[in-house]
């Protein structure tokens, strides 16, 4: 966790930061918020998938967290969000715009594996890079 806070402090410093209330990811986002002296707000629907929910109601779930990042983005210039495999998964699904019914698709997200993804004042989206580990080298 401490090489990743300390790259992203100095690559990509985020000025928020939106956390799942899991211990992991909760403690994780309190040392990335430690480090670069910015607030840190943890959201449940961040959570990974419970074993009662559908597939269905958990994409709808990320699609909720992506809509709340957006209303939100015009505040901050770059935001950071600390979750689990599934919903980073869904989280990079929904932005890309994937149809509900493809269940086949999965991003690889290793611990502390960093995504960088950007809405642009352009109709453009950018994929900067999935899944980098470069800080555990």
């Amino acid at each position: 966790m401490k090489k990743m806070c300390r790259r992203v402090s100095v690559e990509f410093p985020p000025d928020f930061v939106w956390s799942s209330t899991l211990l992991r990811a909760s403690e994780t986002a309190e040392m990335l918020s430690d480090t670069i002296k910015c607030p840190v707000s943890f959201l449940d629907d961040l959570r990974e998938r419970q074993e009662a929910e559908s597939e269905v109601d958990f994409k709808m779930r990320a699609q909720r967290v992506l809509s709340v990042i957006k209303e939100n983005r015009a505040n901050y210039k770059r935001i950071a969000v600390i979750s689990h495999g599934g919903m980073i998964t869904n989280l990079i699904a929904r932005f890309l715009q994937v149809p509900h019914e493809m269940n086949d698709i999965w991003f690889v997200s290793n611990n502390t594996g960093i995504h960088l993804l950007e809405y642009t004042e352009h109709p453009y989206k950018l994929i900067r890079f999935i899944n980098s580990t470069s800080h555990l080298d």
